[in-house]
């Protein structure tokens, strides 16, 4: 005997459209915010081990291979060590890209530059001394 149903209904499982979900089965918008917590984490985790070396011009001095100068030079020299030092430095270098001139300049350029503010006004007046004695060693217009 066969028997009719009648008024039962099956429930209908409604299904998304393609394009919002993934495979994952989650809406892009919650896609979206995990994968910015999962950013922000591995941000923060490769903050920690770069506190040693905060700043570009830190891994510049401590690594580049440019020229050797002599060891701190620049916060205890006068004027005329620091001139003399630089131009020796970059004669002999090598490694150099320019003329010992530019190198020996830009050297210079760059400490002033990144001791910024924190350099005293003392040392920043010897340093730019050096400049005018570096032009004068290498016969350079002042």
């Amino acid at each position: 005997m066969a028997t009719k149903r009648s008024g039962t209904s099956r429930s209908k499982k409604t299904v998304a459209h393609a394009s919002t979900r993934s495979k994952g089965g989650r809406p892009a918008r919650q896609r979206h915010s995990q994968a910015q917590a999962a950013h922000r984490d591995r941000k923060a985790a490769s903050s920690h081990s770069r506190s040693k070396s905060k700043y570009w011009s830190h891994r510049v001095m401590e690594t580049s291979d440019a020229m050797d100068i002599e060891k701190e030079i620049f916060k205890t020299g006068s004027a005329d060590e620091i001139a003399q030092s630089l131009k020796r430095s970059s004669t002999r270098s090598k490694r150099r890209k320019g003329t010992p001139f530019q190198s020996a300049m830009s050297m210079l350029n760059f400490y002033i530059n990144r001791a910024g503010r924190n350099l005293p006004k003392t040392r920043k007046d010897t340093l730019q001394r050096a400049k005018r004695k570096l032009r004068e060693a290498f016969g350079r217009a002042p």
